[in-house]
């Protein structure tokens, strides 16, 4: 009895655990969503096995809902917007938390209305149209990616393949018309544009695609962006294969629904593929995974293309929102919304549908998923885009897609992966940015220039300046460049500088010749003198490099005056010591170091500390010789020539006038940024009137110098050899053609030119047409570089003049000590006649004979003394 007892006990406690656990368990058994997407489309065949195949999935996956199943009602909206909205009306009649679409962006703009007033989540995988992302569908939401970036690649190809316009072919709907908005918002970020926007209207016929696309195949742009549907694009390419457009030149690129028609086709006729040959066509990139891979082998048999891989990750979506949703004490309940009531009379029963209450909450958890999916990670950004946006750029070769490359908003274009750049730093340089090679249309791998002279087009109205002054440029006429903005002209020739205030009203070519501002004025020719050897050193340098030579000597003297016998002795002969010191320091200034070093033994220096002096005087004289020989030989074999001016600072500086080209910039730029009035300013026409004002000079009603553009300088120059350039160019700019903003032609010119650039045709072309030679020859330059006389006469002098009074004082001081020895006598017989002064002669001569051998006999005893007393030393 006990037993019995105590066993219904428990029982009446499971019973009444198990009713607490019921009423605080808050998880519906199941739960309703809705999709609304077009059955018999190429999005919608695939749309409807994935979202069937995630239902699946996810409640058979125990740890998603934990108990609660999900249960999606699907309704076709048979590709018409009115259907699709009454569809939608019918869901709210029937306790849905979250509708999986629309499919399409029209009805998606309508449909959110609904839902925002309903409170009823809308998550679209295949509605891409950029303008859905506004603030004014809150409960819109984008689980694949927007147009906004496929539009932003498209931008960076035509960008990257250096085009400038391109012609947009699109559906007239809100996923067209918007997409290709975006588009030309992305070109005219990168300073391109849409020239032409061929719309289509929604159900267009083959009719109707072909006068369109004989008025594009009329327009200057070979660049063609096709933002479709499959039925219409498919037969527009058909079209353009019959009308020639599919051929050499042109460019295609398919937005990425023609990447989901081929990848959704089980198998694309060969009739069909055969007229997108050479296209260019995006796919959303979706990165690899094991997930992804068993997805696509389980249902490989359906072709599912990525949109139904969104389709799929749009459920598993909803699940782990929900979850979280119920995990947070979410609860699922409607109310009535008064103001839906059906006006008098009416039949709608608008009153049925109810207002999800947890509406907000769960979008709320739906913004906050974060999980990894077959298309990748899942997780919204503050704008409401799914992270990591991405394409593959695809090339349609036979009957198959070649990938080129790929774009994602974190690196730009590449050959690698999206994933694999993930791990790197962001570089969106454009030096980075590669692609595999294409094979356009009329299977070539060049590169289509991209545009052609259109067949309705008007002939180009070119500007050539007319002027009298250097017509071997052609002159630029003042009001040339504003012509081209007008639109008076196409374009404009000749010697137009590129300076920034024209960069910003009209595009350049590159420069076809390099140009900058100098300054022009008269120079005279340095002539070489006598006392040409002296110029090298200022009068200060001569005077200290001669001070240090006294000090230096009279230091070594003190060195050596204690320690060495030939610095002892008389008053008299130190002083000749210190003289003849001089002159040695002299003489070792000509010296190499080499010389010194290995016979200093011979030097009368003997002490450790006068060495180093004269090796250390021995570096500094080196320095100074090298110096002075280098500048000598310019100074004698380079033409001097001088002029009063120069430089700019110099011609800033002083109030004599300027002289410069009427109708260049130079005016505006000396007055403006260099602050000079226009009253020193002096405006001529001809290289005559340059060459006239700079011969008049300042003082005469001339100019002190003329600024000019370089070339123009130089071609003086070449005919005018009085003048020279001074100081160094103080711009730097160049000469190109003016074209108006965003032209193609400027672009294709700039490759011209470029291309002579790099093959030295340019440089050849200025040689023959702009270089003359009238001015100097072969002769005058070899004449410049030869030495004269002149310029060593001084040399020349000195050497004479102390030869000449070395040999008087030489032959006086004979002469004095002749008169001491010759006999009285012999002078007192002076008067005997001319014999007499001949034996007078003979008996100097023989003295100045007899001399020189007493003095080496004297020499001699002097040795044979000291060898003999070295011996005894010895001994």
């Amino acid at each position: 009895m006990r037993f019995v007892l105590l066993h219904l006990l428990g029982l009446l406690c499971c019973v009444f655990c198990a009713g607490l656990s019921d009423k605080n368990y808050t998880r519906p058994y199941v739960v309703n969503i809705g999709a609304l997407f077009t059955f018999n489309s190429t999005i919608g065949r695939v749309a409807k096995v994935a979202i069937d195949a995630a239902i699946d999935d996810v409640n058979n996956d125990s740890g998603v809902l934990r108990g609660t199943k999900l249960v999606v009602q699907v309704q076709d909206t048979s590709c018409n917007g009115f259907i699709g909205i009454a569809e939608a009306l019918q869901f709210m009649e029937r306790d849905i938390v979250a509708i999986i679409g629309p499919q399409s962006s029209v009805l998606a703009h309508v449909i959110s209305h609904v839902a925002n007033e309903l409170k009823v989540p809308l998550l679209a995988f295949a509605a891409t149209d950029p303008t859905l992302s506004s603030l004014e569908y809150p409960y819109f939401v984008r689980t694949t990616q927007s147009d906004l970036f496929q539009m932003a690649a498209i931008a960076e190809l035509v960008d990257y393949y250096q085009w400038r316009q391109a012609i947009a072919i699109f559906i007239d709907d809100d996923y067209g018309r918007n997409g290709i908005d975006s588009l030309n918002d992305k070109l005219a970020e990168r300073q391109c544009t849409i020239s032409y926007k061929a719309a289509m209207r929604p159900g267009a016929t083959k009719s109707d695609i072909t006068g369109l696309l004989a008025k594009v195949a009329s327009m200057e742009s070979r660049i063609i962006v096709l933002h479709a549907n499959p039925d219409s694009g498919v037969m527009v390419f058909s079209v353009a294969k019959f009308l020639g457009m599919m051929s050499q030149g042109y460019v295609w690129i398919a937005t990425d629904w023609l990447s989901s028609f081929l990848d959704s086709t089980p198998y694309a006729e060969p009739s069909i593929t055969d007229t997108m040959q050479g296209v260019l066509a995006l796919r959303q990139h979706t990165p690899n995974s094991k997930r992804k891979s068993a997805l696509l082998s389980k249902w490989k048999s359906f072709r599912l293309n990525s949109y139904a891989l969104y389709a799929y990750d749009t459920v598993w979506t909803i699940a782990y929102a929900l979850d979280s949703f119920f995990s947070s004490g979410g609860n699922v309940s409607f109310s009535n919304d008064p103001n839906l009531h059906d006006a008098d009379g009416g039949n709608l029963h608008l009153e049925a549908m109810s207002v999800f209450n947890g509406g907000q909450f769960l979008l709320d958890q739906i913004h906050n998923v974060d999980f990894v999916g077959v298309t990748g990670p899942i997780h919204f950004d503050s704008h409401g885009y799914l992270i990591h946006p991405a394409y593959d750029i695809l090339n349609i070769i036979g009957t198959g897609l070649r990938t080129v490359g790929y774009w994602s908003n974190y690196s730009g274009l590449s050959v690698s992966s999206p994933e694999l750049l993930y791990m790197k730093p962001p570089n969106r340089s454009a030096a980075n940015e590669e692609l595999h090679t294409v094979i356009w249309p009329g299977e070539t791998a060049t590169k289509p220039r991209g545009w052609v002279f259109p067949n309705n087009g008007k002939e180009l109205r070119i500007g050539v300046p007319n002027r009298v002054s250097y017509r071997e440029f052609i002159s630029e006429a003042p009001d040339l460049v504003a012509k081209v903005v007008s639109g008076e002209l196409d374009a404009a020739i000749g010697d137009i500088a590129i300076v920034t205030n024209r960069t910003r009203i009209v595009d350049f070519t590159q420069p076809y010749i390099e140009s900058g501002l100098v300054v022009l004025a008269p120079v005279k020719r340095l002539n070489s003198n006598a006392w040409a050897f002296l110029q090298p050193f200022t009068v200060r340098m001569w005077c200290i490099t001669g001070l240090f030579l006294l000090v230096v000597g009279s230091v070594i003297w003190i060195l050596e005056h204690r320690i060495n016998d030939e610095f002892r002795g008389p008053p008299k002969k130190q002083l000749i010591t210190i003289f003849c010191i001089f002159f040695n320091l002299i003489n070792l200034s000509f010296s190499s170091f080499f010389f010194f070093f290995f016979h200093s033994s011979e030097e009368n220096t003997v002490s450790t500390l006068g060495r180093a002096v004269l090796i250390i005087w021995l570096f500094v004289v080196l320095i100074i010789q090298s110096s002075y020989t280098a500048n000598l030989t310019s100074l004698l074999t380079v033409q001097q020539l001088t002029s009063p001016i120069k430089g700019l600072d110099s011609l800033i500086s002083s109030d004599e006038p300027i002289g410069f080209q009427v109708g260049s910039f130079t005016e505006y730029y000396l007055v403006e940024d260099l602050g000079i009035s226009r009253s020193r300013l002096k405006a001529f026409n001809t290289p005559e009137e340059y060459a006239m004002a700079l011969e008049l000079g300042p003082n005469n009603g001339g100019v002190a110098a003329v600024v000019d553009e370089r070339p123009y300088i130089e071609l003086f120059l070449s005919t005018y050899c009085k003048f020279a350039i001074v100081g160094s160019e103080f711009t730097k700019s160049g000469w190109g053609f003016a074209f108006p903003r965003d032209s193609p032609l400027a672009v294709d010119l700039s490759t011209a030119i470029l291309t002579l650039s790099e093959n030295g045709d340019l440089q050849r072309i200025h040689d023959k047409w702009l270089t003359r030679t009238s001015c100097s020859s072969q002769s005058t330059d070899i004449e410049s570089n030869r030495l004269h006389l002149s310029s060593f006469l001084g040399l020349f002098l000195i050497c004479g003049v102390a030869c000449v009074l070395a040999i008087l004082i030489y032959f006086l001081t004979v002469l004095r000590k002749f008169l001491k020895h010759v006999p009285v006598e012999n002078a007192d017989s002076s008067s005997r006649g001319s014999s007499q002064s001949v034996r007078s002669l003979q008996s100097f001569l023989s003295f100045v004979n007899s001399m020189e051998e007493v003095n080496n006999r004297s020499k001699g005893k002097q040795t044979q003394e000291g060898s003999r007393n070295g011996t005894d030393i010895e001994s």
